[in-house]
């Protein structure tokens, strides 16, 4: 079906950002879908990428209904297997294993029929088979030693299949080829791995803070110190100061002390010679009296 020109354009926007977002951004990306969908829901490339940004938000129901409609639109079966994993994700595995062994699966190809072996394999663990998925990974395609887009993935989901069967060698063997062929970081096998053997990552810029925090702490303990110990000398500064402060004005009243003293010594003594000058007087007058 084709769009007016503006309004091709203003659709494709919003697909441009539904394929952006899918991955970092999920609900940003189902946001564009719903906003593609309003302008142009006949469009097959639309319902595509509504499913895949209703899918990428677990809204299985919705993201099955989008993709049987793309699927009608074209007639293509390359949406089988994740409609088939909607089913699961809609708690229906047996449908999905139905779908695993349609005629629709020998369409597809090659990355298509892993994809489909993806999803039979992860249907039979939602039924606790668990042999029975490990049997389903077995195939060409795991044994090959050429590393294709889907290789990484595949290896993956075998080696997390043998280690919840208990059967943990085979199963570090398989996350360790799994690293090999993640060129990408498509899964989490280097962590997986290294959890198996007991590797405990460290963020070094954590620890980089951690250190440099311990060396503030460090400086600022001599520093908290040093103040501390200017404080307290400055105190007992302050003591000698009103020490001495103390001493001189002990110093100041023994002088005004002495001084008092002083004057008090001479006032007795102009006093007594007083007296001795009228007894004086007295006696030189009583002489005169008795010569006369």
């Amino acid at each position: 079906m084709s769009l007016p020109k503006g309004l091709a354009e203003d659709v494709s926007k919003n697909l441009v950002m539904v394929a952006r977002l899918i991955d970092e951004d999920p609900e940003g990306a189902y946001a564009y879908s719903k906003i593609a969908l309003r302008l142009a829901s006949r469009v097959a490339a639309v319902r595509e990428a509504a499913g895949f940004a209703a899918y990428a938000n677990q809204k299985y129901s919705e993201a099955l209904a989008e993709f049987r409609a793309a699927r009608r639109m074209t007639g293509s079966v390359d949406l089988w297997p994740v409609m088939a994993d909607c089913e699961r994700g809609l708690g229906r595995p047996e449908k999905a294993l139905e779908m695993a062994g349609a005629a629709e699966v020998h369409k597809l190809d090659k990355a298509g029929q892993v994809e489909m072996r993806l999803v039979a394999a992860g249907a039979r663990r939602d039924m606790d088979q668990l042999d029975a998925a490990i049997v389903t990974l077995q195939s060409p395609e795991l044994a090959s030693n050429t590393v294709q887009p889907w290789t990484a993935r595949l290896r993956y989901a075998y080696a997390d299949a043998l280690l919840a069967a208990g059967r943990e060698g085979e199963a570090r063997e398989w996350f360790a080829k799994a690293v090999e062929s993640d060129k990408d970081g498509s899964t989490d096998a280097s962590d997986r791995l290294a959890e198996m053997d007991g590797v405990e990552f460290v963020d070094a810029f954590v620890e980089d803070d951690d250190e440099d925090d311990a060396e503030r702490d460090d400086v600022a303990e001599p520093q908290e110190a040093s103040a501390a110990d200017e404080v307290e000398a400055d105190i007992e500064d302050d003591d000698e100061d009103e020490d001495d402060d103390a001493d001189e004005d002990d110093d100041i009243e023994d002088v005004a002390a002495e001084a008092e003293s002083e004057d008090e010594v001479e006032t007795v003594t102009e006093a007594e010679v007083e007296a001795k000058e009228d007894v004086v007087k007295e006696s030189v007058v009583k002489e005169d009296d008795d010569k006369d």
